[in-house]
């Protein structure tokens, strides 16, 4: 498949900076000042009112990036989990408010669980049951304002495991997400398959993608180009892809130089 546009994950200072460079195209964003705890529980009604007036004209897809801190989508106490289901609400109800239609969630996984499947074989199905129960009235309304949610790697291992989750959930409303970083962390420090491999285990369920170079050693958020991960060869994956997921750029700093990166792949023939 011809390979979209790559879109940027940003903040609101982030827009004013980059305007130009997201509006004419018409790229994709991500807008993710909602990820924190006081943000999400709090009103976020002026922030939303800002993003709105600035957004004005902007045609590319838009989404947000959900909370996540403390929020075990696995958490085996229903109290609990009902918490988490009022905080991706809340980002839904954000989501709607600003003509998103993708929010990023995380994934429970960890190199514990693929070390420990054998060892406590029952926890696989009670992840299961306890992540479908948490998302069930996430991905309702998620369905009625037509957004879907991206199942993001964090510190998974096993490429498949989230493709099984949403493969047993079955839901339209939820789709795989890989973020290139997390997965060559997890290829560099615990000897997990290398990004590639999680692209192609997403299969046709691949929905999204958070673009970020690293070391193979730590969640670096660099530009591609800076680390190690092999980008040729990532982008021939998804170009090879049965999906057509969101392409979105999620640097952690100087953002000003998104235009000058992409230029760089561009010039290589990877991306545009």
């Amino acid at each position: 498949m011809t390979l979209p546009l790559l879109g940027a994950a940003i903040q609101r200072r982030d827009l004013d900076t980059l305007r130009d460079w997201i509006f004419e195209p018409a790229r994709a964003i991500e807008i993710q000042d909602f990820v924190m705890p006081d943000v999400i529980a709090g009103d976020p009604t002026d922030l939303i009112a800002s993003y709105k007036v600035a957004l004005e004209g902007h045609r590319g897809q838009r989404g947000i990036h959900g909370p996540f801190f403390g929020l075990d989508l696995s958490n085996p106490d229903t109290e609990i989990r009902a918490v988490i289901q009022r905080r991706l609400l809340k980002g839904l109800e954000i989501a709607e408010a600003l003509g998103g239609s993708h929010m990023v969630v995380h994934s429970p996984f960890t190199y514990w669980h693929l070390l420990n499947r054998d060892n406590y074989p029952a926890i696989a199905d009670q992840m299961l049951n306890a992540m479908a129960d948490c998302l069930a009235p996430v991905l309702q309304r998620a369905g009625e304002i037509g957004c879907t949610l991206m199942l993001e790697n964090i510190d998974d291992t096993d490429p498949s495991a989230r493709v099984r989750v949403v493969q047993a959930i079955d839901d339209p409303q939820l789709r795989v997400s890989i973020d290139t970083g997390h997965a060559a962390l997890a290829h560099g420090r615990y000897g997990a398959p290398p990004v590639v491999d999680y692209i192609t285990q997403a299969g046709a369920l691949l929905g999204h993608v958070h673009l970020q170079d690293a070391d193979g050693y730590a969640d670096r958020h660099w530009h591609p180009g800076e680390g190690t991960i092999p980008w040729a060869a990532v982008f021939a994956a998804l170009a090879c892809s049965a999906a057509t997921p969101r392409l979105i750029l999620e640097v952690r700093d100087r953002l000003e130089r998104l235009p000058e990166t992409v230029k760089a792949l561009e010039t290589q023939g990877l991306a545009r």
